[in-house]
């Protein structure tokens, strides 16, 4: 797996570069700044770029809009952006753009380099990760949506495992469910949240993006 990270702190950008190296990815670029961050994912076109969110030039969130640009020009490198909070706006604009081969994690998750690592290879595999913090705030914080609010507490523990990217197996295995009883319940979320079926994935991601909206 060939990686480009961009991180304007020098020691999270080297930590992160030798943990990954030790993982057994190859590290082919490292960025302070989100144009460099673009440029050097434009020479290398690298498996996953791994990001903060804040960089510079401008401090705000040029690290995850480097992220989306490189999607946009390059939709087969994986990003994975890294924050040092929640911040519900970022994690929305991130999935609304697209939920093959993203994610969203805390700065805290990689001091367990192990789960950390797991997440790493699901996103460069195509997945969507979702920080489970990340994933608890969005819920916290739109329960007013009417169809949100008609869920069972059973089917908002599917939606948010939904969230983080989790397959109906994997879901089942974290709830002691049978997989069958996972696609049910996915089907009632469907069914309350006026989801028509129009293909099974692309209901999944509307789900997940509703659940995340505003």
């Amino acid at each position: 797996m060939r990686v480009v990270i961009g991180e304007d702190q020098a020691l999270m950008l080297e930590g992160l570069a030798l943990l990954l190296e030790r993982d057994g990815a190859e590290v082919v670029g490292r960025a302070a700044g989100a144009p460099d961050l673009v440029r050097k994912a434009n020479a290398h076109r690298p498996d996953l770029v791994v990001t903060d969110i804040r960089m510079p030039p401008n401090g705000a969130d040029d690290g995850l809009q480097a992220a989306l640009r490189i999607r946009a020009e390059h939709p087969d490198i994986a990003v994975l952006v890294l924050s040092q909070h929640v911040q519900r706006s970022y994690a929305t604009e991130l999935v609304e753009r697209g939920t093959v081969g993203v994610g969203y994690l805390l700065k805290q998750r990689v001091a367990n380099f192990s789960s950390f690592s797991s997440d790493v290879r699901r996103v460069a595999a195509g997945e969507c990760v979702l920080d489970p913090e990340v994933v608890a705030t969005m819920m916290s914080r739109t329960r007013h949506d009417p169809g949100l609010e008609r869920l069972t507490p059973r089917q908002r523990e599917v939606l948010a495992l939904m969230a983080e990217g989790r397959s109906n197996r994997a879901i089942a295995d974290r709830l002691t469910l049978t997989t069958k009883a996972v696609v049910r319940h996915v089907s009632h979320i469907y069914d309350t949240l006026g989801l028509e079926p129009t293909g099974e994935d692309h209901r999944r991601v509307l789900a997940v993006v509703r659940y995340l909206a505003e």
